[in-house]
């Protein structure tokens, strides 16, 4: 009797496992490979080696890109250089990358930029608002953008025990944001565990010096994140889930849930055409190749635009995708007056007009 006992927990055990595993390949896209999809109009952006893993385009056309960014289980072509922003202005006709000099008191040596975001005030002010990993750590790091010289003067750092491992972040106000925690930053282990056993730890943060307080909760993995042109709603990636979810946002900063657009992909970094509310998104097709580097098989890229997003019937179109022959692992896609911009968390960066 004894024997059968053990013997049934066994296969029981087995049989979790083996679900557990079959769930965990499924949330990575394992088995899925991506058909191309081009664009006539396509170059690497020079001087961007590392990855370009957000962006943020101002009204007049500046582009902000972080670079740099070492991720716990992901590969850098540049693990001893220290993270940087770069601008493009993409009025020019052949526009280029130029890495913008910090201001001193700024500790350069430990910066790690993740997701960013952009907000204007009433006298045209630029403020940038950086997601840092110092010593893979959690910090904010806000910025006032000097357009005369091209350079960033830095203001303050955030911290906060809310902001435990803050993925990407959208600007509301001079000092104010929403931010995704992806739970786990600085332990590989704990994030497989994490993605393994099916935890929904990750959640959206509302920050301002008045308060800060937990909007939404239950994602597998909250990451990219933006705000509607007119500023109703919040849109967030759950990259893990492959969705996006459409929040509405209230008065008190807090946030309910409208609606959720499922994905056949790891939706990454969220950009907003402020012109259309169109959503596009750089995405990974198959999660798996980014966490098990093979040269010969490299993570793939893939665009997508979301048209019409609030309405009845979301029109999902791929905009582009690559098999990572030219660009590896895209994170996110910016448009400006037909150009775009393809970033990546480690890679290289693909500017196109389309």
């Amino acid at each position: 009797m004894g024997k059968l006992l053990a013997v049934a927990l066994v296969g029981i055990a087995a049989a979790l496992v083996a679900e557990r595993l079959l769930a965990f390949r499924n949330r990575l896209n394992a088995s899925r490979e991506v058909a191309p999809v081009t664009l006539p109009n396509c170059r690497l952006v020079k001087g961007i080696e590392a990855g370009s893993e957000d962006i943020d385009i101002l009204p007049n056309g500046l582009a902000f890109i972080s670079s740099g960014l070492k991720y716990p289980g992901l590969k850098s072509f540049a693990p001893d250089k220290p993270g940087e922003i770069f601008l493009m202005d993409l009025n020019e006709n052949n526009p280029r990358a130029v890495a913008l000099r910090i201001s001193r008191g700024f500790d350069l040596a430990s910066f790690n930029p993740h997701g960013i975001s952009t907000y204007i005030d009433k006298d045209d002010t630029v403020y940038l608002f950086v997601v840092n990993h110092p010593q893979h750590k959690s910090t904010v790091e806000l910025f006032k953008f000097m357009e005369d010289d091209n350079s960033l003067l830095h203001l303050k750092t955030i911290r906060h025990d809310l902001l435990t491992s803050v993925n990407d972040i959208v600007a509301m106000g001079p000092d104010s944001f929403y931010a995704t925690n992806d739970h786990y930053f600085t332990d590989f282990i704990l994030i497989t565990l994490e993605m393994f056993l099916g935890l929904t730890w990750s959640n959206v943060v509302y920050y301002s010096p008045k308060g800060v307080k937990e909007v939404a909760a239950g994602f597998y993995s909250a990451n990219g994140i933006n705000t509607s042109p007119d500023r109703k709603y919040i849109y967030v990636a759950d990259v893990f889930d492959h969705n996006v979810h459409v929040m509405e946002k209230h008065a008190n900063w807090s946030l309910t849930h409208v609606k959720t657009l499922q994905l056949d992909t790891l939706v990454d970094n969220l950009y907003i055409d402020p012109q259309t509310g169109d959503i596009w998104t750089g995405c990974h097709p198959n999660g798996m190749k980014l966490f098990f580097d093979d040269p010969d098989n490299p993570p793939a890229s893939e665009v997508l635009r979301i048209q019409d997003v609030l309405g009845e019937q979301p029109v999902v179109t791929r905009i582009y995708a690559d098999d990572g022959s030219v660009l590896q692992g895209s994170s996110v896609a910016a448009v400006y007056e037909g150009k775009l911009l393809v970033g990546t968390i480690f890679h290289k960066a693909l500017y196109c007009e389309l």
